[in-house]
């Protein structure tokens, strides 16, 4: 089990990094160009109400409705290229070059569509999570061994037992990695869908403050969405290891 010493170095590095920051916007003296970390986090504490109390949990609400639906969806299509062949041909060179598309580019059409609405914003941070949950989820289904099928299958077993005792827990490690990346991507899509269009929201309070040029207040919620980035990560790790007492940890 790791201890704060086993990150020492990386605390290090991260204080040197504040400090230089502060130095720097010291020397800089412009606070609407580069605000300090004291200057951000003294913003934080003054936009404490507004930030929790009403853009937060709009921004949280995206996040986790859009995290919701690209697990049904993703989980849902691995499982459906894995038992089936065809549908894997028609469908996986279509998820690949569906992350060529820059979703940027896809947010201002989905403000057309949907207008300022929640949907908006969700279907953006899908778009970003979809892959990861359902590229790394097939892969861990394909990953199956061979040697345990076969054994299974000289012992009388179903294919669908083959599959819920063999295929699902070889799967498991493959979603939760997929699961970890696409929860950090949903804060970057919540932010993105809340930038381009919205009424409430972390993205969006940002953006009203650079057109106020207020470079504190663009980054107070930057780092609050950070903190959420982090704390959902967190989250996906713990439900992680009870998912997988059965895995050998080091």
């Amino acid at each position: 089990m790791k201890t704060i010493k086993d990150y020492i170095s990386s605390i290090s590095l991260l204080l040197l990094f504040f400090i230089s920051w502060e130095i720097a916007a010291k020397i800089v003296n412009k606070k609407y160009i580069l605000p300090s970390p004291t200057q951000i986090l003294s913003k934080l504490w003054e936009l404490k109400s507004e930030l929790f109390l009403n853009h937060l949990p709009a921004t949280l609400l995206i996040i986790i409705t859009g995290l919701l639906i690209s697990i049904l969806i993703g989980v849902g299509l691995s499982i459906w290229m894995y038992l089936n062949k065809s549908v894997e041909k028609a469908f996986y060179p279509l998820l690949i070059a569906s992350q060529t598309i820059p979703i940027i580019a896809l947010a201002p059409i989905f403000v057309l569509w949907f207008g300022y609405s929640i949907w908006s914003k969700v279907v953006v941070t899908i778009l970003i999570t979809f892959f990861p949950i359902t590229v790394n989820t097939f892969d861990g289904l394909r990953s199956t061994k061979k040697e345990l099928v076969e054994l299974l299958r000289t012992m009388g077993a179903s294919k669908k037992d083959i599959f819920l005792k063999v295929s699902i827990p070889s799967s498991l490690p493959y979603f939760y990695s997929g699961l970890k990346v696409a929860v950090t991507l949903s804060v970057i899509g919540a932010a993105i869908g809340e930038w381009l269009g919205a009424q409430a929201g972390l993205g969006y309070f940002s953006r009203r403050m650079m057109t106020q040029f207020d470079g504190a207040g663009v980054f107070a919620p930057i780092v609050l969405l950070s903190l959420v980035g982090i704390l959902l990560f967190l989250l996906i790790v713990f439900l992680e290891k009870i998912a997988l007492k059965w895995r050998k940890t080091e």
